[in-house]
This record gives structure tokens, C-alpha cells and sequence, in this order.
């Protein structure tokens, strides 16, 4: 299969590549990246990782894409749809993500790689709604989420299934955006 590549004005959404690994484990060992994502990721776990974004770009035709600089080609994290999350209420529905550098964030990269990806998704899949999640402290991503047009599902806050009944961001918050009319 081709390498998919979507472009934006600043930034190129593409395909997973070995030589990824490397810039991924230095973004998700960054404490303060990683603040209400999780604990930090070996090697072997961000490679095992990136597997089913593999799988699912090759079967579904959409992952969480790499995203790099069009200007000199560097890695600045990821952003990009994939399936909800298992064991979820969101298991069955299109889910948008990303995760950036730290030197990225409050300069727009953020959105244009996630309105890239919706406007790939309304062009591209029969779908009426993606949804995303984080959790309540995490306002740079639910602000975003806002941005984009997405709203607070009411009632739709969940546990995540991966995370101990103890762990403070067990508690996740749901937003959705219906396809554009």
C-alpha cells in the first residue's frame, strides 16, 4: 500500500515509519506531554504501540498519523483518527487524537492537523460524528476540542477502561462533532 500522506499548510499527516520510534519515545517521555496522558513509555511499549496504527491504516484506511514539519521534515508528534477506544462507550465510534512537542504548543499545529483530519474524515468515511476525550485538567486539549466546534457530550463522562479504579485520570470527559451539513 502507498504511503498516505495528507498535507496542510505548515504540516504533512502521514504514514508510520521505523524512524519514528525514536522521536516518539522522546514526546511521550516528556513529563509535562505526558501530564494527563499516563506514565512514560519504553521503547518496546511505543513500539508495540504504533502496531495497530499500522493495522488500522492499512485495513481502515486512518490512524493517528505522524506529523512533521513541511518545511525540514521534523517529527512533532501525531494527530489523527482511530477507532474508539475498546471496552468503552466509545467503542464503536470514529475517535480524533493527538499529541504534540512541547515546543509546538500554542502555535496553531495542533489545530490545523486535527481540522485536517476531520476534513479528511467528512471527505473520506461515511461516518455522522467523531468524538474525542481527555480528562476535565486537561484544558489545552478540551479547548481545543471546543475550537474545532466539538461539544461536551452531557452525561457522557466514563472511566477509562485501562487505567486503575485509583488513578486520577481514570475519569475521562466525551466531545463530538457531527458531520458538517
Amino acid at each position: 500500500m502507498a504511503e498516505f500522506r495528507l498535507e496542510t499548510e505548515r504540516l504533512v499527516l502521514r504514514s508510520w515509519r521505523d524512524a519514528d520510534l525514536g522521536p516518539l519515545h522522546e514526546l511521550c517521555n516528556d513529563a509535562e506531554v505526558m501530564r494527563y496522558l499516563g506514565p512514560h513509555q519504553s521503547l518496546a511499549e511505543l513500539e508495540a504501540g504504533i502496531d495497530p496504527h499500522r493495522v488500522w491504516q492499512v485495513e481502515l484506511g486512518y490512524c493517528f498519523w505522524p506529523i512533521e514539519r513541511k518545511s525540514d521534515g521534523l517529527f512533532l508528534g501525531f494527530c489523527g483518527l482511530k477507532p474508539g477506544l475498546k471496552d468503552s462507550p466509545i467503542a464503536h465510534m470514529l475517535e480524533i487524537g493527538w499529541r504534540l512537542r512541547r515546543d509546538c504548543w500554542g502555535k496553531g499545529i495542533a489545530r490545523e492537523a486535527a481540522e485536517a483530519s476531520l476534513d479528511w474524515a467528512w471527505r473520506n468515511l461515511d461516518t455522522n460524528e467523531v468524538v474525542a476525550i481527555t480528562v476535565a485538567a486537561n484544558t489545552r486539549s478540551w479547548g481545543l476540542m471546543l475550537r474545532l466546534g466539538m461539544h461536551r457530550v452531557e452525561d457522557g463522562d466514563f472511566d477509562h477502561p485501562a487505567l486503575a479504579e485509583n488513578d486520577p485520570l481514570r475519569r475521562h470527559e466525551l466531545y463530538r462533532i457531527e458531520r458538517p451539513r
